[in-house]
């Protein structure tokens, strides 16, 4: 697995159909103001980094996010993606989490208009959560100790 430390990103797709990766340390934003950093990727790990730029993770598989911040700014953070665990982390842009499929979202901040709309096998542990049409349209969710 190819391991990416301490590298800030801020430029289109900048990270786009890559697989088996670490990305751990890192910041995306910038001025180049770049979109779907992680789209289309596979086997990927995002560990401690910074997300202020929009739709990051869209149509990836395998996805293991630990301890990142997803910014009001990061809009539309997941979409179209499955086999996705989200641990430790802050989820505070619109929409972020859309159209996903078999979801662990465990001990996570999320302040999220229209969070989880059309999702399915979601899984949500002591995280709170705080979402207009928090999960619209969403079929067999499970949640344990949700605020």
């Amino acid at each position: 697995m190819t391991v990416i430390e301490n590298q800030r990103f801020d430029e289109e797709r900048a990270l786009y159909g890559k697989k088996n990766l670490t990305v751990k340390h890192c910041q995306f934003d910038g001025p180049a103001d770049g979109e779907s950093a992680f789209k289309e990727c596979e086997n990927i790990k995002v560990e401690d980094t910074f997300l202020n730029l929009r739709y990051p993770f869209w149509h990836d598989h395998s996805l293991q996010i630990c301890n990142a911040q997803i910014t009001e700014k990061c809009r539309a953070a997941l979409w179209y993606s499955d086999h996705i665990v989200i641990k430790d982390s802050q989820m505070h842009g619109i929409k972020a989490l859309r159209e996903c499929d078999d979801v662990i979202i465990e001990n996570c901040d999320i302040q999220s208009p229209e969070f989880g709309w059309m999702t399915k096998n979601i899984m949500m542990k002591d995280t709170k959560a705080v979402s207009e049409y928090f999960m619209m349209r969403a079929q067999n969710l499970r949640f344990l100790n949700r605020d």
